[in-house]
């Protein structure tokens, strides 16, 4: 065969999906993915594309627009939706790719064969339906890119002395994470000049980019929804001020494009203790409230929740779980797609 043809709505992209398209690989020298959205849905189709390319290279993916009712007994229905399919193709198709029964009335549509795949999804129990519904159940099955998107982000952060790294390394412990460590220090330890020679914003922009890269790194390999980190780019935009005397507007467009799901701030009611790379007691009280005007102005800008631990770490520790918790059990939201009618039944669980 030439060219081979998978569609769907990727929403989102899994392993069921993965094992079509390398179906049609096996059998075509070039194949197509069409990635069918509708307005419906709250995750655009240029980002599940760009989803599929990235773990299908060499695949052809395409993403469009298809609004029409989707009723596998009506013929109106089946002439819109093979307009759009046809509209995305660059060449005829010789193979039609699918798991599902409508695939032999859309290979007959565009004069190609049809191969099933999986019928009744027996040896890839997933779905999109079930993977929105519940994520971590199907964790296996997501695609690194797919599991960065699901991924809650919790972000530890605080002033100078007040159990920051103590308390993201507990949670990391607690729930079996990849750890995302704080890049700062570690560039405070060996940056030129030491702590004596005066701070640049281009320091600030490496470290912000660093922090951001460890978390998004994390994500993607995290084995269950949730990465916990040992402070953020808003973090450094703060320390920004505090070191170079006026905010940092690349490193505060950063931050504003990072948004977690939950900041805990670790309260500085514990007593200072000096490493030799602090600033001191005397800065700890101010950096502190500063780290909560901030975190309350991204909480009404951005509605992140934040709350402030103190107490013992045995107490930090215990109730920084609940509240993770209670994130965990509400998956990140997307919208039903289309409903669909007179399919077979893997069809309509798709």
């Amino acid at each position: 065969m030439t060219h081979g043809l998978v569609i769907g709505k990727f929403y989102p992209p899994h392993a069921g999906h993965l094992a079509l398209v390398r179906a049609a690989q096996a059998r075509c020298t070039r194949v197509t993915v069409q990635v069918l959205a509708s307005s419906a849905e709250s995750l655009p189709g240029e980002v599940r594309a760009a989803w599929l390319r990235e773990e299908l290279p060499g695949v052809r993916v395409v993403h469009g627009l298809d609004d029409h009712p989707v009723d596998y007994a009506d013929p109106g229905a089946w002439d819109a939706h093979t307009g759009v399919i046809r509209g995305l193709l660059d060449a005829p198709v010789d193979l039609v790719v699918t798991s599902d029964s409508y695939g032999a009335e859309l290979a007959r549509r565009l004069g190609a064969r049809w191969h099933q795949v999986d019928p009744g999804r027996r040896d890839l129990p997933v779905s999109g339906t079930a993977v929105r519904a519940d994520p971590a159940r199907y964790w296996w099955a997501l695609p690194a890119a797919v599991r960065a998107w699901f991924v809650r982000r919790v972000v530890v952060t605080g002033a100078e002395s007040t159990g920051t790294t103590t308390l993201a390394q507990d949670l990391t412990a607690h729930y079996g994470l990849p750890a995302v460590a704080e890049f700062g220090r570690e560039w405070t330890t060996v940056r030129p000049g030491g702590l004596d020679a005066p701070w640049h914003t281009a320091e600030f922009d490496l470290v912000a980019r660093e922090q951001a890269h460890r978390e998004d790194t994390a994500a993607r390999c995290t084995p269950r929804p949730l990465v916990v980190c040992d402070t953020d780019v808003t973090a450094t935009a703060i320390w920004h001020e505090r070191y170079v005397g006026h905010p940092s507007g690349t490193v505060a467009a950063l931050a504003a494009g990072r948004v977690p799901d939950l900041y805990l701030l670790t309260g500085d009611e514990i007593p200072f203790v000096q490493d030799g790379w602090r600033d001191g007691e005397h800065v700890r009280h101010a950096m502190q409230q500063r780290f909560r005007e901030e975190l309350a102005r991204r909480s009404a800008t951005d509605g992140v929740p934040w709350v402030e631990l103190r107490g013992s770490r045995a107490e930090r520790r215990a109730a920084a779980v609940r509240l993770v918790d209670d994130l965990l059990r509400r998956p990140r939201d997307l919208a039903d797609p289309l409903p669909q009618v007179n399919g077979d039944r893997a069809t309509l669980a798709r």
